[in-house]
């Protein structure tokens, strides 16, 4: 089972590196905050920063790193805080007073140096922030899955949430010391896992950050890992092929597309197109099993279960996957397949699927307690079992939709998911929204908004339009009170924007204007579904 874990662990930290096609920054330039550079200098040398008394550091360095192409020379300071969080801060040489902080994908324990980390540290230090991150107490190269567990049980607590609270105070800490003036404000960025954590930060710990962009966030890590769970059996009971699975996504698109009144290969919301597999998929007769051009029962079933998600009793557990998710897409190191290849749906019969070995790392190092490793996700019991995660729920959801402390402090949350995500469930995302808005008192849009991207995938990818910048917008409305009545993404393919549309705050919708390109934002506004 380790090369489960192993490819679960490979595909969470992939997708965070992908955040990189929300475009970060990529309105900078026009933001009215105008947070872009910085004049800010530091008070003294940086092998001189006094590291002496911060709270719980067990080891602290800083170093001055030179300037290399748009990156500033910068202070960085490196350490461990008790008992073994690992944590960066970088601080450039011309400050703009501002924290920028990156998260983590799945069960996180990523080097800091990893490539994608890197570049991500170096987006917001050519801004002018001080950037900071943390591994959340362990290293995934060292203890693979969730197994950290094993060697201390605090590090379950620092992954779930303690962590990146700890590395924000150090991260603000050091920035006083350094410039001799406090971080007027800080802001969190990250996606899976680290949209998790920002959503966290908001709820247990609301003073640390002022603006938080939770991309695709894993809301519900327990309701999550009981859809796991549910898939895995479903398509260890009967395994559907990739090519049919292109299948039931070509039938899927012919069925939905045009739903919103406009055959321009998106789904705009799944959730209003009636799709049927055993109706709107043929079925092969006799069971032809063989056939590529048809399902057999068994496989329609399967791949019904998918998308209604776990059941018991007559009662939906948790959500499950869209419509739209299983679309075919190019892929990195092979031919186009199925968005649910290897995530959800193992590409071989008996094989692994990322969404799962995630899971079952859950299952038997965090749920349980004590762990226990040996445990078969084929015993699970959908009526009885889902209360024992309810312990470990409690401390790594990010469901309590109580955020009124956040929004007294001027908190601004800005939420994204793409409606063609499978790695997470979309309505995850879409419930926690609902269900906060409704708990924070009047009027409680006037400081978050989710935002759902029609045709994307996981953090980014996908058929539709994935690159965005809702950083400089949350910062605009922390700072200048604009909020973000829409953002443009684009699709772009070898450096070309071959399609843009508006994403509008939910449950608004893009609706084409009646006239010019269906591929030019310009031609869409957003109004009431």
């Amino acid at each position: 089972m380790r090369k489960i874990s192993v490819c679960a662990s490979a595909v969470f930290v992939s997708a965070l590196g992908s955040v990189a096609h929300a475009q970060p920054f990529a309105n900078a330039r026009t933001s009215q905050a105008g947070f872009v550079g910085g004049n800010l200098q530091p008070a003294g040398a940086c092998e001189k920063l006094d590291t002496s008394r911060i709270a719980d550091a067990v080891e602290i360095a800083a170093r001055t790193i030179a300037a290399e192409g748009n990156t500033p020379q910068h202070c960085r300071v490196s350490g461990v805080l008790s008992p073994e969080v690992a944590f960066e801060v970088s601080l450039p040489s011309m400050w703009n007073g501002r924290l920028y902080m990156i998260g983590n994908g799945g069960h996180a324990g990523e080097a800091l140096d990893n490539p994608g980390r890197v570049a991500q540290v170096r987006q917001g230090l050519e801004q002018g922030f001080a950037v900071a991150q943390t591994n959340t107490g362990h290293f995934a190269s060292k203890e693979t899955g969730a197994s950290f567990v094993l060697s201390n049980p605090q590090k379950a607590l620092d992954y779930a949430y303690r962590a990146v609270h700890v590395t924000a105070v150090t991260a603000k800490e050091l920035a006083n010391r350094y410039y001799a003036r406090p971080v007027s404000k800080a802001y969190w960025n990250s996606c899976s896992n680290g949209g998790r954590q920002g959503l966290v930060e908001a709820q247990r710990y609301p003073a640390d950050f002022d603006g938080i962009v939770a991309n695709a966030p894993w809301v519900d890590q327990t309701g999550f890992t009981i859809g796991a769970i549910w898939n895995q059996r479903a398509f260890a009971e009967t395994h559907v092929s990739a090519d049919k699975l292109a299948l039931v996504a070509e039938r899927a698109m012919q069925q939905c597309d045009a739903v919103d009144g406009l055959r321009d290969g998106l789904i705009d919301d799944p959730r209003r197109c009636s799709f049927n597999v055993a109706r709107d998929v043929p079925i092969c007769a006799g069971g032809g099993e063989a056939a590529t051009a048809c399902l057999t029962p068994a496989e329609a079933a399967t791949v019904q279960k998918v998308y209604d998600g776990p059941q018991a009793g007559g009662n939906t557990i948790f959500p499950g996957f869209e419509v739209g998710s299983e679309a075919v897409l190019a892929q990195p190191n092979g031919p186009a397949t199925s968005g649910w290849i290897r995530l959800i749906a193992p590409a071989e019969a008996g094989g692994p699927a990322a969404d799962f070995g995630l899971a079952e790392g859950t299952m038997r190092y965090l749920v349980f307690e004590p762990p226990q490793p040996q445990w078969d996700f084929k015993t699970f019991d959908f009526a009885r079992d889902p209360q024992k995660l309810e312990r470990w729920g409690k401390l790594a959801n990010a469901t309590d939709p109580n955020l009124r402390d956040f929004r007294a402090r001027g908190g601004k949350l800005m939420i994204t998911y793409g409606w063609a995500d499978s790695i997470l469930q979309p309505q995850m995302g879409v419930d926690y929204y609902e269900k906060a808005v409704a708990a924070n008192g009047r009027d409680g849009t006037s400081f978050m908004r989710l935002f759902m991207i029609p045709g994307m995938a996981h953090c980014g990818g996908g058929v539709g339009p994935d690159q965005y910048d809702a950083v400089t917008a949350v910062i605009d409305w922390v700072e200048k009170g604009v909020a973000p009545d829409s953002l443009v993404a684009k699709k772009i393919v070898n450096g070309q924007v071959t399609r843009s549309r508006p994403l509008c705050p939910y449950p608004q919708v893009a609706r084409y204007r009646g006239q010019g390109s269906t591929d030019d934002a310009a031609n869409f506004e957003c109004k009431m579904p």
